[in-house]
């Protein structure tokens, strides 16, 4: 069995419509709505090929390329407030990023033969987990109307936290990704919490519990393997930072900072996650821009003559 594979090589069914990701180009947009409507333009026709046969075709057609920054309210979703196509837009999400942890879990064990039977133990532990996270975000779902596949999907988070080197890995995957679920999921528990829907609260609260511990098993086996290794301590911080920033853009990141604290991590790397984000566009630039790029495109579909820019 291969070693080390790469994302394309991941397999699907016919349900799913894969999505080279944009964060690159999202993280390097400037703090200018002029030029942002001008970089979306250019790349409109792109964008609605990416998302030709799913959900999304639609939402595009009727709000234009900058429709991602409206419908996922600038990359940030509140306590309180969820469209219903932003909720099945979310959860498709996390349920391909589960698929994706599962993944990224079982190749670990396959791909460093060399590493400690107890840290393969750990790893198959979690890929018993995200087996059942993947269970269970189905049905979610269905709960909220949707359907696998109705999303494309991005497999821009495996590409970025699974790494060749055993600790790189797992701070990647462990440490960046499972965080970053940390944030989402306990984001998902306050909103089933003030809508009333107890099946996405308590559900999620269960997932969470589990997501703790896989991100501990990050904190705990980067110490192992780094023990007593300085350069090798420094290169785990470094793609820690460079991995967390690639999660980092378009407003101030929402960190579960009770359970990340739990997990393992330290005061000091939330501050330093957190202030991560404060370059490149801000959150209020995107969905500026995105209304200019809605009025443009509706503009342009009526027959009006449009001003250049």
């Amino acid at each position: 069995m291969k070693r080390f594979m790469e994302s394309e090589d991941l397999a699907r069914d016919r349900r799913f419509k894969r999505m080279r990701s944009q964060n690159t180009l999202m993280r390097s947009l400037p703090d200018d709505v002029t030029e942002i409507v001008r970089i979306f333009e250019s790349i409109g026709p792109k964008l609605r090929e990416r998302v030709s046969g799913t959900i999304l075709e639609e939402v595009y057609d009727d709000l234009g390329p900058g429709f991602q920054f409206l419908t996922a309210s600038g990359g940030r979703q509140s306590k309180d407030e969820r469209t219903p196509l932003q909720l099945r837009m979310q959860l498709h999400g996390i349920f391909v990023g589960e698929i994706q942890a599962l993944e990224a879990a079982g190749r670990t064990v396959w791909d460093f033969p060399d590493t400690p039977w107890e840290f393969k133990r750990d790893m198959a532990r979690q890929c018993w987990d995200e087996a059942r996270h993947v269970q269970a975000y189905e049905k979610l779902i269905e709960h909220a109307g949707g359907k696998v596949g109705e999303f494309p999907e991005s497999t821009f988070l495996f590409d970025a936290s699974c790494h060749d080197d055993p600790v790189l890995r797992i701070t990647g995957v462990n440490r960046c990704l499972e965080g970053l679920a940390c944030d989402a999921f306990r984001s998902l528990i306050d909103y089933g919490k003030n809508v009333g829907d107890d099946i996405i609260a308590q559900a999620i609260d269960f997932i969470l519990a589990d997501e703790l511990t896989h991100v501990r098993f990050g904190s705990e086996w980067v110490k192992e393997m780094t023990r007593g290794d300085s350069e090798r301590i420094a290169r785990a911080r470094e793609f820690q930072r460079e991995t967390e920033r690639s999660f980092s853009f378009g407003s101030q990141r929402e960190l579960a900072r009770e359970e990340r604290l739990e997990a393992g991590f330290t005061e000091d790397e939330l501050d330093e996650i957190e202030s991560l984000s404060s370059g490149g566009a801000k959150q209020e630039s995107l969905i500026r821009a995105a209304e200019i790029l809605r009025d443009r495109h509706r503009a342009r579909k009526n027959g009006e003559e449009v001003a250049p820019l």
